[in-house]
C-alpha cells in the first residue's frame, strides 16, 4: 500500500469472464501471484460472468461454440442442465483449481491516471495502483436499445434479452421479436410454444449459414471484425459476420413461418408496430434481441477513444496507452477468441513489466 492509501500491484483484471479468467490464468503461469502480483475484480456476485445472467431455457445443449478455458476442460455436461448452472459452476472449480482470488462483487468506477507512471484503478472495495490494466468486462452490463419514433407510446411490454427469463411469462401473449442475431432465433422458437404469435423484424436480412464452419472462414470473419478495431471503431460482434448457423431446429422454425423475417418497422403505435407501406401489427409486447455494447466506460477518463467511438486496438493493447490492455473485445468477443487474447496480453505485460522494473 503505498502513502495515499492505494493498494499496489503489477496488473489488475477488471472481469472474471472467459477472457478474464485466462488472463489470469496466463498470469499465474508467468509467474504472478494473486493478491501479490495481480488481482482480478469481478462485478458479478458469483463465478459464470454473463452467463450466470442467462435465462433458464438456455440449456448447455443450446449452446453455440462454448470453448474450453485454458488449462481445464469442461467435461460430463448434462445437455439439459440451464448453461448458467453448467459454465457458472465450471468457472468456479475453474478459479478454485489455479486458486486465481477473484475479488467479488467489486464494481470498478474509473481507471484513471496515477502516480509514477501507475494507473489508479477505483473500485468498490477502495483504489489499486497498478502497473497494468487488462480489461476483460464484456458487454451484457451495456444491452443496446434501438430508439424508434413512438417507442414511449406502446402500451404493452418492452423488455431485452437481458431482462429475459423464458417463455412460460409470454404464454398467449402477441410477441414482436426485434433482431437477427443467435439470441433473436433462439427466443422465436421458444416463444412460437406458448405465444398466442410471434413476429419477427430485423434490420437485415439474416443469413444463415449451411455446413461446418472451418478454421479458414472463422479467421476470415474475425479478420473483418479486426478492421473495424483497428481502425477505432466501435466492434461488430464475430456473429455478425459469421452468420447464423442453419441447425435441424433452424431448418424446421423456417418450415413453420416461425423465423419468417420482416423489415424494420418505421414507428412504435400505442398497440403495436408499423410501417410507411401501410402494414401494421398488433402486440403485447416488443423483445429487443439487439445485443450489447462494450462496458468500457470506466476507462474514459484515460480518453483511449478514437473519433470513430471505438478503441484502437494493436493485437490486445490499447492504441493509446501501452499499459492497457482489452481482452473478450472485438475480435475477441468469443469463448476461444478470449483465450488467445488473455494469453496475448499477459505475453505482452510481461515485457512490459521486465521493461519498466519497479521501483526499488
Amino acid at each position: 500500500m503505498n502513502d495515499l492509501g492505494a493498494r499496489e500491484v503489477d496488473v489488475v483484471v477488471v472481469g472474471a469472464g472467459q477472457a478474464g479468467l485466462s488472463a489470469a490464468y496466463h498470469l499465474r503461469r508467468a509467474g504472478l501471484l494473486p493478491d501479490r502480483d495481480f488481482v482480478v475484480l469481478d462485478h458479478a456476485p458469483r463465478p459464470g460472468g454473463a452467463w450466470q445472467f442467462r435465462w433458464p431455457s438456455l440449456t448447455y445443449g443450446k449452446v453455440h461454440g462454448m470453448h474450453a478455458l485454458p488449462g481445464m476442460e469442461l467435461t460430463g455436461a448434462d445437455d439439459e442442465r440451464p448453461s448458467a448452472e453448467v459454465i457458472g459452476a465450471y468457472f468456479a472449480d475453474y478459479e478454485r483449481r489455479f486458486g486465481l482470488g477473484v475479488h467479488r462483487p467489486v464494481g470498478v468506477a474509473a481507471v484513471r491516471e496515477g502516480d509514477g507512471g501507475r494507473l489508479s484503478v477505483e473500485s468498490s472495495e477502495g483504489v489499486w495502483s497498478t502497473r497494468a490494466l487488462i480489461n476483460a468486462t464484456g458487454t451484457w452490463d451495456r444491452p443496446f436499445w434501438p430508439r424508434y419514433p413512438g417507442q414511449e407510446t406502446f402500451r404493452g411490454r418492452q423488455l431485452h434479452t437481458a431482462d429475459y427469463r423464458g417463455p412460460e411469462e409470454f404464454a398467449g401473449k402477441r410477441v414482436i421479436v426485434v433482431g437477427g442475431g443467435a439470441s433473436g432465433t433462439q427466443h422465436l422458437m421458444e416463444l412460437a410454444e406458448v405465444a398466442a404469435g410471434t413476429t419477427w423484424v430485423t434490420r437485415r436480412p439474416p443469413v444463415f449459414r449451411e455446413g461446418p464452419f472451418g478454421e479458414d472462414a472463422g479467421r476470415a470473419a474475425v479478420a473483418l471484425v479486426e478492421e473495424r478495431v483497428r481502425r477505432g471503431l466501435p466492434p461488430r460482434s464475430v456473429v455478425s459476420v459469421t452468420g447464423l448457423p442453419l441447425t435441424d431446429a433452424v431448418r424446421e422454425a423456417r418450415r413453420t413461418g416461425v423465423l419468417d423475417r420482416l423489415p424494420m418497422f418505421d414507428r412504435i403505435t400505442p398497440s403495436g408496430v408499423a410501417w410507411d407501406d401501410g402494414r401494421s401489427v398488433e402486440a403485447d409486447v416488443i423483445l429487443w434481441a439487439t445485443g450489447f455494447r462494450a462496458a468500457i466506460d470506466h476507462l474514459a477518463p484515460l480518453r483511449l477513444r478514437e473519433p470513430g467511438g471505438g478503441i484502437r486496438v494493436d493485437g490486445t493493447r490499447a492504441a493509446r496507452d501501452a499499459r492497457v490492455h482489452l481482452v473478450g473485445y472485438g475480435p475477441s468477443a468469443s469463448t476461444i477468441g478470449a483465450n488467445r487474447a488473455g494469453r496475448a496480453a499477459v505475453r505482452e505485460i510481461t515485457r512490459l513489466l521486465e521493461k519498466e522494473p519497479a521501483p526499488v
